[in-house]
C-alpha cells in the first residue's frame, strides 16, 4: 500500500468511471481512494465476503472466477485499466459471488461504499459510466452463454481469441495481432467450458492452419479473417 497517485495521471483515466470529472473533483476521488499493488496470484477479493467498496484496475490484468457446486473454478471475465471490480455486489449488498485475482503485477485503486454512492448521488456522469459498464458486462455474458450453448469447441476457442484480440490486442507492422495477456492452457479451457486436452488439440489444429502462431506464452493472431470465419461471426 502507498500514497495513492493522481487520477489525471493514471494511465487508464480515460476508460475510467471518473473519465469525466473535472480536476478538482479528481482531487476529491484522490483523497477517498486508497491503491494497492498486487502480484501475480493475489487476489482482490473472495468470493462469499462482505464488499466494503469497488476496485478500479489502473493497471494490469484481473481474472474473476467463480467456484461451482462441484468445486470447479471458472473464469467468467478478464479485466484491465479502467475496469471497475466489486460494483455488482456492492449496489446489490450481497456477498462477493465471485472471486478477482491478479493474473500479472497489477496497480488497483480501491474506493469505499460511503464514497461512491456520494458520487452516484451528485455526479450522473459517474452513475452512467457504471451503468455503461454492467450493461456491457450483461452483454458479454450474454454472449459467452449463447456461445456455449450454440457453438462447437473450435468455434468458440476462435471466438476467444478474437475477443482477447480487442481488449488485449496489439497490432504488428506485418498485420498480425499479439495478445498482451499471459493465459495458461487451463485458464482458456475454463472460458470456453472444454478439457485441456481438447484445448491443446485445437490450439495445434490453428497452428496448422497458419491462423496463430507463439511467442513464447503470448499468441499471435496470423489470420483475423479466417478465425472470424472459423467463429461464425460477421465480418
Amino acid at each position: 500500500m502507498k500514497t495513492p497517485t493522481k487520477c489525471e495521471n493514471c494511465p487508464s483515466n480515460s476508460n475510467g468511471i471518473f473519465c469525466e470529472l473535472s480536476s478538482l473533483e479528481h482531487e476529491d476521488v484522490d483523497k477517498h481512494k486508497v491503491i494497492n499493488k498486487y502480484k501475480k496470484g493475489q487476489t482482490l477479493f473472495v468470493q462469499g465476503n462482505h464488499p466494503f467498496g469497488i476496485f478500479c484496475i489502473s493497471k494490469g490484468n484481473i481474472k474473476v472466477t467463480k467456484v461451482g457446486a462441484d468445486g470447479k473454478e471458472s473464469i467468467v471475465r478478464l479485466c484491465h485499466g479502467g475496469d471497475i471490480l466489486g460494483h455488482r455486489s456492492l449496489f446489490t449488498e450481497e456477498h462477493y459471488t465471485a472471486t478477482a485475482t491478479a493474473i500479472e503485477d497489477s496497480e488497483v485503486c480501491f474506493i469505499d461504499k460511503n464514497f461512491i454512492l456520494k458520487m452516484i448521488n451528485e455526479k450522473p456522469s459517474v452513475s452512467l459510466s457504471i451503468i455503461n459498464k454492467l450493461s456491457t458486462d450483461m452483454g458479454k455474458a450474454e454472449s459467452k452463454l449463447s456461445s456455449l450453448h450454440q457453438k462447437n469447441v473450435r468455434e468458440r476457442l476462435a471466438e476467444l481469441l478474437l475477443v482477447l484480440s480487442n481488449s488485449h490486442g496489439e497490432k504488428m507492422s506485418n498485420g498480425s495481432i499479439r495478445l498482451n495477456l499471459k493465459l495458461t492452457r487451463e485458464e482458456m479451457a475454463t472460458m470456453i467450458g472444454t478439457a485441456n486436452e481438447t484445448l491443446i488439440r485445437f490450439i495445434s489444429e490453428f497452428k496448422e492452419e497458419n491462423l496463430i502462431e507463439q511467442d513464447g506464452k503470448n499468441i499471435i493472431i496470423l489470420d483475423e479473417e479466417k478465425l472470424t470465419e472459423w467463429a461464425k461471426l460477421p465480418y
